[in-house]
């Protein structure tokens, strides 16, 4: 008997065409708003990120979409700007990620306990680092230390989950004696998850922040030690060294500069210099 081989399935076409010209535009748009440097390979990410706010808004067409989006005005405008920038930033976090980094916070921490201590954690995504930063700071100098942590991040969805400070209870990161000093847990509908303990939150200044931002006013008295994490890696060189530039003007001589462990600036040498494993200091 001769086998029959059954048709094979046809493949679903696609909701919505991604031509080159529209993510040729994507890529301009994500770099004018947020300096983010989206490679060729991106494709498939940048469809499934901003095909939902196409559907959300009733657009037919990437065309569509970016054109009223290059169109809109006032608030609407602020509003689907950063809706855009939220589908296509990258939030992967953990807490005590990069672990060594947190040792040597311990010590520069009581190196500079004398007086108080300003901390920024930008790119926080949903909390896990600041959180991490402010525990480090409780077991270090006590929970009535002179302590301030920034927290912000470009996307507003993630640096609320940050500020509600609401985790699984079997969050990657925490041991049990952190669990039990630092997080209240959750009971009834709430089982299984765990809220970040008051004592702990009051270190953290949470607010919005684009890197891109022409004013960094903002961000208030200059600061201490600077975790810039995963960050630049998605930023071209120019990009890179303009951020650096602004990091510079915004601490405090000798401040410390920790960065991710892909992430290397010897080429700005005359802004800071290697001191320990992915820590650079402040010239």
């Amino acid at each position: 008997m001769t086998a029959v081989t059954p048709p094979a399935t046809p493949l679903s076409e696609p909701e919505f065409t991604l031509s080159p010209a529209d993510f040729e535009r994507i890529r301009q748009l994500i770099y004018q708003r947020a300096g983010i440097s989206l490679h060729a390979g991106k494709q498939a990410m940048v469809y499934s990120r901003l095909s939902r706010r196409l559907r959300e808004t009733g657009r037919t067409a990437f065309s569509d979409y970016l054109g009223w989006l290059e169109r809109a005005t006032g608030a609407e405008a602020e509003a689907e700007w950063q809706e855009f920038v939220n589908c296509l930033t990258t939030n992967l976090t953990a807490f005590f990620r990069e672990e060594h980094h947190f040792h040597a916070l311990a010590d520069d921490l009581k190196a500079r306990a004398a007086r108080p201590i300003r901390i920024w954690c930008n790119a926080a995504s949903t909390g896990e680092e600041p959180y991490s930063l402010a525990m480090t700071v409780a077991e270090t100098l006590g929970t009535s230390a002179q302590v301030k942590i920034v927290c912000s991040d470009i996307d507003t969805k993630v640096l609320a989950t940050a500020q509600r400070g609401v985790y699984a209870a079997d969050a990657r990161g925490l041991s049990a004696e952190r669990l039990r000093r630092h997080f209240m847990r959750g009971t009834g509908a709430n089982a299984g998850f765990v809220r970040v303990k008051p004592e702990l939150a009051r270190f953290i200044d949470f607010r919005p922040f684009n890197l891109m931002s022409p004013s960094w006013a903002s961000l208030g008295e200059p600061f201490d030690l600077v975790f810039c994490r995963n960050v630049m890696i998605y930023f071209d060189n120019p990009t890179q060294r303009r951020v650096l530039e602004r990091i510079h003007a915004v601490t405090t001589p000798g401040a410390l500069l920790y960065v991710g462990h892909s992430e290397n600036f010897s080429e700005s040498r005359d802004l800071f210099r290697l001191r320990g494993k992915t820590i650079y200091e402040r010239i």
